[in-house]
This record gives structure tokens, C-alpha cells and sequence, in this order.
């Protein structure tokens, strides 16, 4: 089964970018446009891993990450960053971001970003859930 991916960004040339590129390495791709449209997209199919723009009209993508988490824990989220901020990319990493990719993407970079994504997505489904020990 191919990997179902959410490409998320406002730039209309990204989003068809990105989605031919992962479409031709066997992902399977849907996309948005924003964050609201994002999040009404994933209340309907669970994606394994979501390419996420992080400065967009209306929600930013920080925003729009902590409501992935919430609403599906184990889909993995690659924050996208236009303005080679580090900070961004930091405050997605300690919203669950499994990394950060500086646009323009390498392609090279997002392959490998990718990979460990679902990687750490089979990893996380294999674990048994988290139970909290009664105390004694």
C-alpha cells in the first residue's frame, strides 16, 4: 500500500511541486491550501505523514501542527520553512514535528525526511498504547 501524504502549503507551485515529486516515487498525494483545509482533510482519511508550510494566511502551521497531534497522534509531521528560521523549525520539533526542511526542498533532503518519517510512523503503530500504572 502506498503512503498516503498531505502536502500543505499557500503557494499553489509548491503544493503541485512537491506532489508530482513524491507521486512519482510511489506516494500517494492530497493537497491543501491552508490550514483550515488541511485540518478538514485529515477529520477524513489518515495520512502517514503531512508536508507542512508553517507561515500561511489564516492558521499557521504551528497551529495546524498541534491539531494534527491532537487529533491523530501518530501521523508524522515535516515542517516546510521559507524564511531559513531555525527558531521555526525548533518550535516544530517540540510540537511533535518529526523534522524540519528549508524551501526551496532538496529533494535529496525530502527523500531521506521521508523515509525516516514512516519509519518512526511503523515504529510508533508497533508499540503497544500507553497505559498509566495505578499507584500503589
Amino acid at each position: 500500500m502506498q503512503p498516503l501524504v498531505m502536502v500543505v502549503d499557500d503557494e499553489e507551485k509548491v503544493r503541485k511541486y512537491l506532489s508530482r515529486l513524491l507521486q512519482k516515487r510511489g506516494f500517494t498525494v492530497e493537497t491543501a491550501a491552508d490550514g483550515e483545509a488541511a485540518l478538514a482533510l485529515l477529520a477524513e482519511r489518515d495520512f502517514d505523514v503531512v508536508l507542512l508550510d508553517v507561515l500561511m494566511p489564516g492558521l499557521d502551521g504551528i497551529a495546524v501542527l498541534k491539531e494534527i497531534k491532537q487529533r491523530r497522534p501518530l501521523t508524522e509531521v515535516i515542517i516546510l520553512t521559507g524564511n531559513a528560521s531555525v527558531n521555526t523549525g525548533v518550535a516544530g520539533l517540540q510540537h511533535g514535528a518529526v523534522d524540519y526542511l528549508l524551501k526551496p526542498v532538496n529533494l535529496d533532503n525530502l527523500m531521506v525526511c521521508m523515509g525516516e518519517a514512516l519509519e518512526q510512523r511503523r515504529f510508533r503503530q508497533s508499540q503497544p498504547p500507553h497505559r498509566p500504572q495505578k499507584g500503589g
